[in-house]
C-alpha cells in the first residue's frame, strides 16, 4: 500500500512557479543565439508588424524553432509519463521502447516511395510507425510467461529499436536517400518553419487534452489494475485510449524534430520529485518542465559552439543516459 505525504507547496503555487520559470526560459531562448538580438526585438517581433532583418530572422527563424521545442518537449514529457503509468515501468520512454524507432522507418518507407508526399502525409506515417513500433516491443515484452516487466519491456525496446533503426538506415542505402532521412531522424529543430506547426501542433494539443482528460484514470491505473477494476474502470479501453495519445505525441515529434531518446524518461522523474504520484498533477506539470526542458537543450545546441550547432540529441543523451543508469540503479524509485 502506498502512502503519499501531502505536498508542503499547493500545486497552484508549484505552477504558477513553474511558469514563470518557463517564462523566463523562453525569453532567454529568444535572446540568445548567433544572431545578437534584445529583448526589444523581441517584443517589435511578437507585438508589431515593424520590419527588419533582426525582427524577421525572430519571426521566421527563432520563434517557429522555440514554439516548435516546446509543443515537441511537451509532447513527449507526457507520452513517457503515460507510458511509465500505464505500464507501472519507471523505465518507459518512448525513445527506447520503439515508437520513435518505428516512426522512422514509416518516415523513410515515406521518403522512398512517395517523395512527393506533403507534411500531413508524413506525419500520418509516422503515427502508423510508432504503433507498429509499440505493437513490437509489447508483443515481444508478453511472450514470456508472468507478462511484463520493466526489465523485460526494456531489453524488448532495446531490441526492436536496433531492428527498426537499421530497416530505416537499410532504406537510406538502398533507395540512396540517406541524407534526407538523416535529416530528418537527426534529432533537432533545424528548420522548423510556421507551415509545419500549423499541421503539427493541433494533434499535439488534442494529444495533451485527452491525457488531461484521463489524468484520475491513469493515476488510479499506475497504483494496481485490480484496484481500477474494483473501483469500475473500463481498464482495457483506457489503455487503448492512452496508447493512442502516446502513438500521437511520439508519432507528431518524430515528424517534426525525428528521433529523441531520454526527454520522456527524464522529465517525468523529476515532475513526481515535485508534485507527487498523482497524475492530476504530474499531466500539466510534465507539459511545462517538458517545454522548458526542450528550449534549454536547444538554446545550448545554438550557443555552445555558435555559430555552428551542437545537434539536440546529443546534448540531450549526454544528460539522459547517466539519468536513465541512475533510475535502474535505484530500482526507478529514486524519485518517489
Amino acid at each position: 500500500m502506498t502512502t503519499e505525504h501531502k505536498p508542503s507547496i499547493p500545486f497552484t503555487y508549484k505552477l504558477i512557479i513553474g511558469i514563470v520559470l518557463f517564462i523566463g526560459v523562453f525569453v532567454a531562448a529568444l535572446v540568445l543565439g548567433a544572431a545578437d538580438t534584445t529583448l526589444k526585438d523581441i517584443w517589435l517581433a511578437l507585438m508589431t508588424n515593424e520590419t527588419g532583418d533582426t525582427l524577421s530572422m525572430l519571426r521566421e527563424i527563432r520563434i517557429p524553432r522555440e514554439v516548435g521545442a516546446i509543443f515537441v518537449g511537451a509532447a513527449l514529457a507526457v507520452a513517457g509519463a503515460i507510458m511509465q503509468g500505464v505500464t507501472r515501468n519507471p523505465l518507459a520512454d518512448p525513445g527506447l521502447l520503439g515508437l520513435t524507432a518505428g516512426a522512422n522507418v514509416a518516415l523513410a518507407v515515406t521518403i522512398a516511395f512517395v517523395p512527393a508526399a506533403d507534411y500531413f502525409s508524413i506525419m500520418v506515417a509516422c503515427f502508423i510507425g510508432a504503433g507498429v513500433g509499440t505493437v513490437m516491443v509489447l508483443g515481444l515484452g508478453a511472450l514470456k510467461k508472468g507478462g511484463f516487466s520493466p526489465f523485460r519491456i526494456v531489453l524488448a525496446g532495446a531490441a526492436v529499436s536496433a531492428f527498426l533503426t537499421a530497416i530505416a538506415e537499410g532504406i537510406g542505402l538502398y533507395f540512396k536517400i540517406s541524407k534526407n532521412v538523416s535529416m530528418w531522424t537527426a534529432g533537432g529543430l533545424v528548420g522548423t518553419n510556421w507551415g509545419q506547426l500549423k499541421v503539427v501542433v493541433p494533434f499535439i494539443i488534442i494529444g495533451l487534452l485527452i491525457a488531461l482528460f484521463l489524468s484520475k484514470q491513469l493515476t488510479i491505473l499506475s497504483l494496481s489494475e485490480e484496484v481500477a477494476v474494483g473501483l469500475g474502470q473500463k481498464t482495457t479501453q483506457i489503455k487503448a485510449i492512452l496508447f493512442i495519445v502516446i502513438i500521437i505525441l511520439a508519432g507528431t515529434a518524430v515528424a517534426l524534430i525525428g528521433n529523441m531518446a531520454f526527454i520522456g524518461l527524464m522529465v517525468p522523474h523529476i515532475v513526481r520529485a515535485i508534485v507527487g504520484t498523482d497524475y492530476r498533477y504530474i499531466i500539466p506539470m510534465s507539459v511545462i518542465v517538458g517545454g522548458g526542458f526542450m528550449l534549454l537543450a536547444d538554446t545550448l545546441g545554438r550557443t555552445i559552439s555558435a555559430p555552428y550547432e551542437t545537434p539536440v540529441a546529443a546534448i540531450v543523451s549526454i544528460l539522459g543516459l547517466p539519468f536513465f543508469l541512475f533510475i535502474v540503479r535505484k530500482g526507478g524509485k529514486a524519485f518517489t
